[in-house]
């Protein structure tokens, strides 16, 4: 636990925690601080940190979703940008508030779950690719 607690950052990588025991134990590890609602299980070898609501005294994960989400994948060293309709709403041109937290990967193929509670992030591909025109 205390390891944990003094790694920067809200996401807990079970590749970053290698080092501290085998395989099966730090299985066994992880598992109980997620019954003990220490940690959260954002997706396969992703966890987040928790803090207590102050409002209702409850465990929560200790930022919002889309902080977790973002981080989760920087450090997997996925790089991605906001969604079409976020950029949308970013550069002044809609007043719609996007509710799916949705992500832009580029050309790239991410299968990689993400969820914390009901909240899911979902992908979308940009389609820039170049086709060429041929005479006939």
């Amino acid at each position: 636990m205390r390891s944990i607690r003094h790694r920067p950052g809200v996401v807990i990588l079970r590749s970053e925690l290698t080092s501290l025991g085998g395989r099966s134990q730090l299985t066994r590890v992880l598992c109980e601080l997620v019954a003990s609602r220490h940690l959260v299980r954002v997706g396969h070898g992703i966890y987040a940190k928790t803090r207590i609501n102050r409002f209702t005294g409850t465990l929560m994960p200790a930022a919002p979703f889309e902080t977790i989400a973002v981080e989760a994948l920087r450090k997997l060293g996925i790089s991605v940008e906001p969604g079409r309709l976020a950029a949308e709403y970013n550069a002044n041109l809609t007043t719609q508030i996007p509710m799916l937290p949705i992500v832009s990967t580029g050309r790239r193929r991410i299968n990689r779950r993400i969820e914390v509670g009901r909240k899911r992030l979902l992908y979308e591909r940009s389609e820039t690719r170049s086709r060429k025109v041929t005479k006939r």
